[in-house]
């Protein structure tokens, strides 16, 4: 049981969330019981009062009329919640002859200042002051002034409906902020709908540019062996090795990724080091041992100096540069240019050359390319690929480096 449930006997019916979809008006509350109780009592209290009053100076007819219509008029404030405008109007009428029923008249006009527009509230108020003043005719008080007691009225009657026009205003405040709050609720919802988007679009990323390499490692390798069957056997060997490391290593990266969706912002001992700017020798060196000339170019002094998120990125547009290569561009050599200093930046230059011949269709999403632009962005950086003027393709990226 929440703490909302636990007070929903402190809060009026219409702030209580109905029970279900078939549910049009909740039933009465705790509070509403005391609040009705209380309104019954005050009434038949100035009831008693006025009858009091009033049988010292009339017949017993007319005194019995006023206990039976005042007892009547506190009965009826039962329903002053279902119908608050016709029961205001209803007393105000019964009140010109029976002065008893002021204390249920005056409970009524509050709930009608409580749940009705100011419009309607406007006129009732007035309809009540005016049979109020006709009652001071109707039924004068020797021993009470005119004057007094019209004025005595009205400050009365606008007294109780300022009073029930303040509750209205605060009700609706809470209401107010009742509906923003669920609107807030909604809106933080959606963010953490959309939160969770991205970041399935940011793993599917990390896949792409993980996996894709490893897997393009296989498909070249495997082609090889389909369509040269007749290789020396220390090419076929070589060939297998490098399917069965490429798979190997695409497996790891794959359990790393799974692990990472199983318990996020967990890092075991035995999770195998993000690639940084250190190991962009060993990338290179994987290529070329898979049939991939590639002329690596670095001036980078100190890679181990190299902010770990820049250098991760850097490997991973050389990782993309050289699959994309290998796919498209078989045969060519791929220069890998890698400048920069601190406070200065980095700059990554990849570089292939058009294939001599024809090259067979490769499948390919083009995700690659997109996801590091936006890596990239992320970074403080910028990426720009696309053909260069030799006819091959280049891509060129800037990193910030800060000193």
């Amino acid at each position: 049981m929440t703490r909302t449930d636990r007070q929903r006997w402190l809060l009026p019916s219409h702030l209580v969330e109905p029970g279900g979809s078939g549910a049009a008006r909740p039933r009465r509350t705790v509070r509403d019981w005391i609040v009705d109780t209380t309104l019954f009592l005050l009434a038949a209290l100035v009831g008693l009062l006025a009858a009091d009053a009033s049988a010292q100076y009339t017949s017993e007819p007319v005194t019995l009329f006023d206990q039976l219509a005042g007892a009547a008029a506190c009965c009826a404030l039962w329903g002053r919640r279902r119908w608050p405008a016709g029961l205001a109007v209803a007393l105000s009428v019964v009140n010109i002859v029976a002065p008893v029923a002021a204390g249920a008249l005056l409970a009524s006009l509050f709930s009608v200042a409580v749940r009705r527009p100011f419009r309607e509230v406007g006129w009732i108020v007035a309809f009540a002051a005016a049979t109020s003043t006709v009652q001071v005719f109707v039924r004068p008080d020797p021993t009470t002034n005119v004057g007094l007691s019209i004025g005595l009225s009205f400050i009365l009657i606008l007294l109780v409906t300022a009073w029930g026009m303040l509750v209205r205003s605060r009700r609706q405040l809470v209401e107010a902020l009742r509906e923003r709050a669920r609107r807030a609720e909604a809106e933080a919802e959606l963010r953490a709908a959309q939160a969770q988007r991205l970041a399935r679009e940011a793993i599917a990323r990390e896949m792409h540019d993980v996996l894709a390499h490893r897997l393009t490692l296989l498909s070249v390798h495997a082609g090889a062996l389909e369509f040269r069957p007749d290789a020396p056997p220390e090419q076929i060997a070589r060939a297998a090795g490098v399917i069965r490391d490429s798979a190997h290593e695409a497996l790891q990266d794959l359990r790393e990724i799974i692990g990472v969706l199983r318990a996020p912002g967990e890092n075991g001992d035995g999770d195998r080091p993000q690639p940084t700017l250190v190991t962009l020798d060993a990338l290179v060196d994987e290529s070329r041992e898979a049939g991939t000339e590639v002329v690596l170019d670095s001036t980078v002094d100190d890679p181990a100096a190299v902010p770990a998120a820049t250098g991760r990125t850097v490997y991973r547009i050389a990782q993309e540069g050289l699959t994309n290569a290998r796919k498209h561009a078989p045969g060519t050599t791929v220069t890998v240019t890698v400048r920069g200093r601190p406070g200065e930046g980095l700059t990554v230059d990849i570089h292939n050359p058009a294939p001599a011949g024809p090259v067979p269709h490769v499948p390919g999403s083009g995700q690659g390319l997109i996801g590091l632009t936006e890596r990239a962005a992320l970074a403080g950086g910028r990426m720009e690929h696309g053909p260069a003027p030799d006819g091959g393709f280049a891509l060129h990226a800037w990193l910030p480096w800060p000193p």
